[in-house]
């Protein structure tokens, strides 16, 4: 038996139904579970001898965050400077000659590179979208990169099937056969997935998008992975390029045709849904159906700002993504629930009508309610717990898993700002590092390192790997 008190803990956002921030609290875990929650003069006997201590006066506690779209092997190609100014089927374009020379290793160390840095921002759970397998990658390269550096992890089994000559976006050399993908999905599920309770490893069947799959293997992979159980992800409704190309090769908008294909429910959640209509809202809410929203990717690429408010005022399954690391270029997830937060708040504003004298200017609110800081940060757990079908995550109850993220507010970034209100500042101030990230029961960041790995070698060969890449290209 493993046991972690932290004490006394300055602020604690539980993130549960009524959103309880607690002051002044404790939290005993025990065996990788939270075994209580509340004031230090109430702790049980046994938390008095625990096997660690952190003292977290003058700290604000929150859940572990969630990331639900990511694509880590894209850390080796951030801000290359021939697709900084491009849309998404440019910036596609310039990048996979590039990620053709991928490697196993450079999927290994690209992913604990974006794990680290995830971790560092107090995300514990990331899903991850690879899509690509050239020069013998396998989806198990990144599987024993997140056991090594201690993050939980849904690994979602991508592909593309549709080159270029067949109307496709990537080039045919990067497209795989689809009986081999099947084959291959199906592998991956039996050998890791894990459906119990606090599982640390969880596998997604997830064609990349309807500009590089084809309508067959969308059908028959959400059949695959129907029979085993296990939850579908793809990119959806990303820009209007993307809405575009739907309507002209399948004559429908993105929702009907993920309705078509089986691609709707409380199994399957989508990227991006940025040009997501009302009807494709209703039919994601009646579903059960997610979205990863992804705001500075979307921002980079110029795709447009996602209908976020009106999604969840309908009740839809909303998390957030960081997204690609060469589409972002960053993997902070404070950071991007913070500019969740101001890009609804700038989208609101862009929509209101105009103000027109004196009356209607001084009395006129343009849009701060949008997104609070509070729905910011419930969009970065408990959102993104549900987004991924996990209820053992995304808030602080007793009996849930012990991820937790330690923020010390006592530091520059929250001056003259923690002494209002701690959990405002985490997402209205610069975005803040933690000072301890708990994944399980486990410290797997300390005192603002990270704690499973030897960051300076790691980041030392990332550096290597990726001008091997570009050299390759």
């Amino acid at each position: 038996m493993t046991t972690l008190l932290i004490q006394d803990a300055h602020c604690v956002a539980t993130q549960d139904t009524h959103r309880r921030e607690l002051r002044n609290t404790s939290i005993f875990i025990r065996d990788q579970r939270i075994a209580f929650i509340g004031p230090s003069a109430e702790l049980p006997a046994e938390a008095w001898q625990a096997d660690e201590t952190i003292r977290a006066q003058g700290m604000l506690v929150t859940p572990g965050l969630v990331n639900t779209h990511h694509h880590m092997y894209q850390s080796l190609t951030r801000a290359v400077a021939s697709v900084q100014n491009a849309e998404l089927f440019g910036w596609l374009r310039g990048l996979y000659p590039l990620w053709a020379g991928l490697t196993p290793e450079m999927v290994q160390v690209s992913t604990q590179v974006a794990m680290a840095e995830l971790l560092l921002s107090g995300c514990t759970t990331s899903s991850d979208h690879l899509y690509m397998y050239p020069n013998g990658v396998r989806l198990d390269d990144s599987i024993d990169a997140a056991h090594t550096i201690g993050m939980r992890f849904v690994a979602t089994r991508g592909s593309m099937s549709v080159g270029q000559s067949q109307g496709g976006l990537p080039p045919d050399a990067l497209v795989e056969a689809e009986d081999f993908i099947l084959k291959d999905s199906q592998r991956v599920i039996e050998q890791h997935h894990d459906a119990s309770f606090g599982a640390m490893v969880q596998v997604a069947v997830a064609p990349c998008s309807p500009f590089s799959v084809s309508r067959d293997l969308m059908r028959h992979s959400a059949e695959l992975a129907r029979n085993y159980g296990v939850r579908l992800h793809t990119h959806l409704a990303e820009n209007d390029h993307d809405l575009a190309y739907s309507r002209v090769k399948f004559g429908c908008t993105p929702t009907q045709y993920a309705q078509d294909l089986g691609w709707l429910g409380d199994d399957v959640w989508h990227a991006h849904c940025v040009k997501l209509d009302d009807e494709g809202i209703r039919l994601f809410a009646a579903s059960g159906t997610g979205v990863a929203h992804c705001p500075c990717s979307n921002m980079r690429l110029a795709s447009g700002i996602a209908p976020i408010r009106r999604m969840l005022d309908a009740g839809v399954a909303v998390g957030l993504g960081v997204d690609g690391s060469a589409s972002n270029d960053a993997a902070h997830l404070v950071n991007e629930a913070r500019q969740a937060l101001l890009l609804a708040r700038v989208g609101r504003a862009m929509q209101a009508p105009e103000v027109r004298d004196g009356r209607s200017f001084f009395g006129c609110d343009l849009g701060p309610a949008e997104m609070t800081a509070r729905d910011a940060l419930d969009l970065a757990t408990r959102g993104g717990a549900r987004v991924l079908g996990r209820p053992d995550i995304g808030h602080l109850a007793v009996g849930m898993c012990a991820d937790l993220a330690l923020y010390d507010l006592n530091t520059l970034g929250f001056a003259g700002a923690a002494v209002h209100d701690p959990v405002g500042a985490l997402l209205l101030c610069s975005s803040a590092s933690t000072r301890y990230t708990i994944v399980n029961g486990r410290v797997v960041v300390r005192d603002g390192q990270l704690a499973t790995l030897d960051l300076g070698p790691l980041l030392e060969r990332h550096n290597q790997l990726a001008r091997q890449l570009m050299q390759g290209s």
